[in-house]
């Protein structure tokens, strides 16, 4: 489509907006983008950035959890919509087992938005005032609405987090712009509603005082650092951060300077964080949220912990050993509780790490790793490092980050690590430290590793799980139902514990009545799953990290062996040699997806039932692997 213009051909001015409700606009005119699913891909697919957005991804925006056996007929149709309707000024790839998505030269709002408020930092940060306040100005036009506003509620929990944070540090900063422009009496309405939308975001606090302070408020400004201390006492049981007790020092004291004519310290918001943030002109760097404190971020333990007790009391050993260096690595299939039992484990010997512990999920949600450089960063944070002070460089930072803990008791824990590369830079050395590690693959190519290997619960501690959760009488009342339940759950905690969660939840049900919704082979999956979590999206995060032959030999082999079968029964079965076959039955064993044992001279291989279930509904979602002749067919 192109446009005559005076005799002239010109493109058409194609627009893509998502700050609000999801829109391709193109001269103006609304291109229609029907239906929520329909706006939910476009808009994952822009904020994927270029990146390939797996088909497993979009399908748990689509669908969460339990998608259709469609699901991935349903993906493309809705992909073809969108080349059909978007014309030439949408590239849309299908790479992979996924689709990727370029906008060329159309106008992105949220791209613009980024680069209009990074401006506006910058400029805030050289004390331009003016043009600083124009900028944020514009990037904050950009908002029609709340972000993502008619898109499936899964897309909008995932992302809009991110945005509002975005947004509410670009209003932060055009805020700190105007009063120091002496803008405050302007300010103050907008701050007032702020703060009582964000009670607990100190750095908006800070500012609506500074502003009463200077529309000669005192009372009033005093009044709202009052109230502030309340709501983070009751709420979160801390007081006020060194900033903002530092400004009610100052207005107490009448020593708290005026606008940009004396300008002081100050550190633009950059999206992250609701605490101490910056202040009006005054705000220290934010390390000083951590001045004093000993880090503490382990997640809460399990109240209800259950069993455990030999691979628990190896890890407790491991830790207070004093002689102990290095690290200790517990691996398990999915969903066999590594992070619950890594967790429980470290706060039973949290008295021996006095310096702190330290924690960190290495897996971000899509299931991909983390970049340890940025783990570095939040644990040098904790550790009192200002955000000034951060190398850039990885080694420097691993540099500064073994000084910090140099001559410290401290523990690390470093959750659902994917990969041994994440997992080197961060680990904890010195007489003192000890880091801990979860991880479905052994990581055994890490150097002076201690592995502890999590198998699944026998019947014994699966029944005292499911007993710890739904009741002790309850699930004594029916035994037989309980054995059946164990049964299906396949021995994996994170199975049990969904069930017994459900039976709690749900006082009315006997056992019965789940033991037997749970038979179906075709439900079983789809019954595993409440809230966030889920059997088969654990499972998925191993299998989405596998090559395409490895994928399609757990496929197949999985719907050929229910019992145990070798390496040369593989091979038979794929018609590959069997060199390539024990090259993919690695793959699977490393990704806990197949469990392998020694029967005398002889390796044998197995797959357990749950997973055998999860393999069957790959034919659905991945019909293009389906005749894969692997990377060695044999004639």
């Amino acid at each position: 489509m192109r446009l005559e213009c005076d005799g002239q051909e010109r493109p058409p001015h194609v627009e893509f907006r998502i700050l609000g409700p999801v829109q391709v606009r193109v001269d103006g005119a609304a291109v229609p983008v029907d239906g929520a699913k329909q706006r939910t891909v476009l808009a994952a697919l822009l904020l994927s950035g270029g990146r390939v957005l797996s088909d497993d991804r979009l399908s748990e925006l689509l669908w969460g959890p339990t998608p259709p056996p469609t699901r991935t007929a349903q993906l493309y149709t809705y992909v073809s919509r969108l080349r059909k309707r978007c014309g030439p000024w949408l590239c849309t790839e299908r790479r992979g087992s996924g689709y990727a998505m370029d906008v060329g030269d159309a106008r992105y709002d949220w791209d613009e938005f980024r680069r209009l408020a990074e401006q506006g930092r910058t400029a805030l940060a050289a004390h331009h005032y003016a043009t600083a306040a124009d900028r944020l100005t514009a990037a904050l036009a950009l908002w029609r609405g709340p972000a993502l506003s008619d898109v499936t509620g899964r897309l909008a929990e995932t992302e809009l987090p991110r945005l509002e944070e975005a947004r509410i540090a670009a209003v932060q900063n055009r805020i700190e712009a105007e009063l120091a422009l002496g803008r405050h009496a302007q300010s103050v309405p907008e701050l007032t509603r702020l703060v009582a939308e964000h009670p607990l975001r100190e750095s908006l606090r800070y500012q609506l005082m500074t502003a009463l302070y200077r529309c000669d408020r005192q009372a009033d400004a005093l009044a709202v650092y009052e109230r502030g201390r309340r709501a983070l006492r009751d709420e979160l049981g801390v007081d006020p951060g060194a900033a903002l007790r530092r400004l009610h020092r100052e207005l107490i004291a009448g020593e708290l300077t005026g606008p940009a004519a004396a300008p002081r310290a100050f550190t633009p918001a950059v999206g992250s964080g609701s605490g101490g943030g910056t202040g009006s002109g005054a705000a220290p760097p934010p390390a000083d949220i951590w001045a004093g404190l000993v880090p503490a971020m382990l997640p809460p333990d399990i109240a209800d912990f259950t069993g455990r007790h030999q691979p628990l009391a190896e890890l407790r050993a491991a830790l207070d050993d004093p002689r102990g260096t290095g690290g200790i690595v517990l691996t398990g299939a999915p969903g066999t509780g590594t992070s619950a039992l890594a967790v429980h484990a470290a706060h039973r010997c949290r008295q021996a790490f006095p310096h702190g512990r330290l924690y960190a999920d290495l897996r971000a949600e899509d299931g991909t790793p983390k970049d340890p450089s940025d783990v570095l960063g939040w644990f040098l944070r904790a550790l009192g490092v200002g955000p000034h002070d951060l190398p850039a460089a990885l080694d420097e930072r691993a540099q500064l980050y073994r000084s910090r803990l140099a001559g410290r008791r401290a523990l690390v824990v470093l959750d659902n690590a994917v990969e041994d590369r994440q997992v080197r830079p961060l680990l904890a050395v010195g007489d003192g430290c000890r880091t801990l590690v979860t991880s479905h693959s052994p990581l055994t190519s890490v150097e002076g590793v201690r592995l502890v290997r999590l198998d699944p619960l026998d019947a014994a501690e699966a029944r005292g799980l499911l007993a710890a959760v739904a009741g002790t009488e309850r699930v004594a009342a029916e035994p037989e139902a309980a054995d059946r339940i164990v049964e299906r759950c396949d021995g994996l905690p994170l199975a049990l514990r969904i069930c017994a969660a459900r039976l709690a939840a749900q006082p009315q049900w006997r056992l019965d009545h789940l033991a037997n919704r749970l038979a179906p082979v075709e439900r079983l999956l789809g019954e595993l799953s409440l809230g966030s979590l889920s059997v088969r999206a654990a499972l998925r995060r191993s299998h989405i990290r596998l090559a395409a032959d490895a994928r399609h030999a757990f496929r197949a082999l999985a719907h050929r062996y229910a019992a145990a079968f070798t390496a040369r029964d593989a091979a038979a079965e794929l018609r590959w040699s069997e060199a390539s076959a024990e090259d993919a039955l690695d793959s699977l064993t490393t990704a806990r997806l197949l469990e392998l044992s020694a029967r005398g001279d002889r390796l044998e291989y197995r797959f357990r039932s749950l997973v055998r279930q999860f393999a069957r509904e790959q034919d659905a979602a991945e019909p293009e692997l389906t005749g894969f002749p692997g990377p060695a067919l044999v004639a």
